[in-house]
C-alpha cells in the first residue's frame, strides 16, 4: 500500500470495494466518486472490472438492506444506475485459473484474486478500500491514497 498521495488513474481495474462507495456513504466515497466522475468528463478513461464486480455489489447492497433497513428500491435503484456505468468487463470464467493460483499463493480470496489477475493481465493498477489486498497485491492502489490534483 501507499502512503503517498496517487493521481486518479484514467485507466484501472476497480473493485466492488470502490464500486459500493457510489451509493453508500462510507469513507473515501469522496475518491470513488472522482475516479467514476472521470468516465463522464474523459472520453479516454477506461474501468476495467471482472463480472463478478456486479453481483458483489448487489451482495454489499443487501447487507445495507438487510443490517441497517436500507430501502430494497434503493439498493435496486443503485443497481440499475451501476449497469449504466461504461465499465469494460471480462468474464471470470477467463480469469479463475490463474485467480485459484494466485490466492492459493497468497491466501487472498479467488473473488479479490480475480481483480488481482485481471488488473495484472491489463498491465494496470487495481483500485481498492481494501488494506490488506493492497498488502498482497503490489500492483493494487488504496483508495485512500487517491487524490485529484
Amino acid at each position: 500500500m501507499m502512503a503517498e498521495a496517487v493521481p486518479i488513474p484514467s485507466c484501472c481495474v476497480v473493485d466492488a470495494s470502490v464500486g459500493v462507495k457510489l451509493f453508500v456513504d462510507e469513507p473515501f466515497s469522496d475518491q470513488a466518486h472522482a475516479l467514476f466522475n472521470r468516465l463522464a468528463s474523459d472520453p479516454s478513461t477506461e474501468l476495467h472490472v471482472p463480472d463478478l464486480f456486479f453481483i458483489e455489489c448487489a451482495n454489499i447492497l443487501w447487507k445495507y438492506t438487510r443490517r441497517f433497513g436500507r430501502p430494497l428500491e434503493e439498493s435496486l435503484a443503485d443497481l440499475a444506475d451501476l449497469n449504466r456505468l461504461t465499465l469494460h468487463g471480462t468474464s471470470t470464467a477467463d480469469l479463475m485459473e490463474d485467480a485459484l493460483a494466485l490466492a492459493v499463493r497468497t491466501g487472498l480470496t479467488a473473488y479479490d484474486a480475480c481483480y488481482a489477475i485481471l488488473a495484472r493481465r491489463l498491465e494496470l493498477p487495481l483500485v481498492t478500500a481494501d488494506k490488506a489486498l493492497c498488502r498482497e497485491i503490489s500492483w493494487a492502489i488504496w483508495l485512500g491514497d487517491l487524490t485529484n490534483e
